[in-house]
């Protein structure tokens, strides 16, 4: 079984950009939603897509698993999307031993920009980066489903 082990943090300042990657652009779809699990479809670049099942409570652990989608099915499974399709851009950026993914979100939800990092063990104290915020770990505001249910007005106040 995989577990998800990550921290969130939204985004100050654009220092992050001189370390990153090209980034990716996503498109992601929420097609079953409930308070401890969720299915999720995600398209990379128009490339290839994944189905993602998540199941868990917890803000830093979660089991999770992931499995490749034929791209017409990730296309027609985004038109059963629960709520909106998040579009994000996606970029990588190396730091002290960790890698952080900043998304930057568009359309619906432009503005927001969050940073996470995954790891290997709950105990692991990844350096942090000077153009973080503050940190959203298990504030469900701003998790990918509560966006895509609820919206970005909910995640800001």
């Amino acid at each position: 079984m995989a577990k998800e082990i990550e921290r969130k943090f939204l985004v100050a300042d654009g220092g992050w950009q001189e370390h990153a990657d090209r980034g990716i652009k996503l498109q992601q779809a929420y097609v079953v939603t409930m308070e401890d699990r969720s299915v999720r479809v995600r398209i990379h670049g128009n490339k290839w897509a994944r189905l993602t099942i998540k199941i868990g409570k917890s803000a830093l652990v979660r089991n999770e698993y992931e499995y490749d989608l034929p791209m017409d099915d990730a296309r027609e499974l985004l038109t059963q999307a629960v709520g909106i399709v998040i579009e994000k851009r996606r970029y990588r950026v190396p730091h002290k031993g960790f890698t952080w993914e900043v998304d930057v979100y568009e359309g619906a939800l432009a503005g927001l920009v969050v940073a996470e990092v995954e790891m290997k063990r709950e105990t692991d104290l990844p350096a942090l980066p000077k153009w973080l915020g503050r940190e959203i770990t298990g504030d469900r505001r701003y998790s990918n489903q509560a966006l895509a249910t609820e919206g970005l007005l909910e995640a800001q106040s």
